[in-house]
């Protein structure tokens, strides 16, 4: 083998396992990303073989045999190929594709649960929970799902078109205002994987992103019933002197902390931010210190998002404001 050769197989060696990982469709975890698995496969095979045909074909008309490239050059291999074969094997794989969507509609019609609504605005994701007994639980840029039950998400937007893309769990689906679009998902196994908004809406689209944690059902349904509680109380004052600086600055008029003065639905429900996996839609890690950067520099860290900068807070008022936040679990 030469070393050119070797070279090629050592970068195939080192990318292959960038295929799988949170944000990877090689890596299904989902009963519906798992319908799609063979799918993709069996295009990819298919796409190889039609594309090693051609290339064999192409060296035979150019380098082969003159009986091999006076056949070639008849009438046949472009009604055979070029028509009859490509009708044949895209009606195939069309109806196995309507065999793998159907398989989700059905499964859609036994989800088990009210289902979740998920709302996607520029540039952040707004989720709300329905409960058995009929409450709505808001919360924001993520999503908990329980393992082993099919649950209904109802998709919408309220301003541009959006699209739903959590690759480990199932395809895409877009969002389409004044339309409500409903995706099953399945989580197979406990774990947190990271979805995309998959189509162009504009200003911060690249950074629209979320995760999703599946969680055992018994767990699910008991974060469900914390998620439900108002904000705790600050522990201290000065947890406290961060919630009235939150308030008297105006932060209320756009978030909304339940249990507290603060009602707003421009921007994310804060009630319980301290307990999510990320912050500004899965763009930084979730911390006090990530809160304060943001409060001070989001523009920066988040180009053309709709939240003005409050770079006008001293570092002492921007501590105790992100202290506050994180504490919110």
């Amino acid at each position: 083998m030469t070393p050119r050769r070797v070279g090629q197989v050592f970068a195939l060696a080192v990318a292959l396992p960038g295929c799988s990982g949170v944000q990877s469709a090689l890596s299904p975890s989902g009963r519906e990303a798992l319908d799609i698995d063979p799918l993709f496969w069996t295009v990819t095979a298919i796409a190889a073989a039609v594309t090693l045909l051609v290339t064999v074909l192409v060296g035979l008309a150019i380098y082969g045999p003159r009986s091999w490239r006076e056949r070639l050059s008849g009438d046949w291999i472009i009604v055979g190929g070029g028509i009859v074969f490509p009708v044949v094997v895209l009606t195939l794989l069309l109806v196995y594709g309507f065999v793998v969507m159907q398989a989700g509609a059905t499964r859609a019609a036994l989800a088990e649960g009210p289902g979740t609504t998920i709302v996607g605005k520029r540039w952040w994701w707004k989720v709300v929970y329905e409960t058995p007994d009929g409450r709505e639980i808001v919360s924001a840029n993520e999503l908990r799902i329980p393992v082993g039950r099919a649950t209904p998400l109802r998709l919408i937007t309220t301003d541009v078109i959006h699209s739903f893309w959590a690759p480990r769990l199932a395809g895409k689906l877009d969002m389409i205002p004044g339309r409500t679009n409903v995706l099953t998902v399945e989580p197979t196994e406990a774990g947190i994987s990271r979805g995309q908004c998959a189509e162009y809406c504009g200003g911060a689209h690249a950074l629209m992103s979320f995760f999703v944690i599946a969680m055992p059902a018994e767990e699910y349904d008991a974060w469900l019933e914390a998620e439900a509680q108002p904000a705790r109380e600050p522990r201290d004052e000065s947890l406290a002197a961060g919630l009235d600086l939150f308030l008297s600055n105006g932060c209320g008029a756009c978030h909304t902390i339940r249990g507290t003065p603060a009602a707003g639905v421009v921007g994310p429900d804060l009630t319980h931010l301290g307990s999510r996996h990320s912050l500004a839609a899965a763009t930084l890690p979730n911390n006090a210190e990530a809160i304060a950067n943001w409060i001070a520099d989001n523009q920066h860290i988040k180009p053309a998002n709709l939240m003005p900068e409050y770079d006008y807070l001293g570092a002492d008022e921007l501590a105790s404001i992100s202290s506050y936040l994180a504490s919110l679990e």
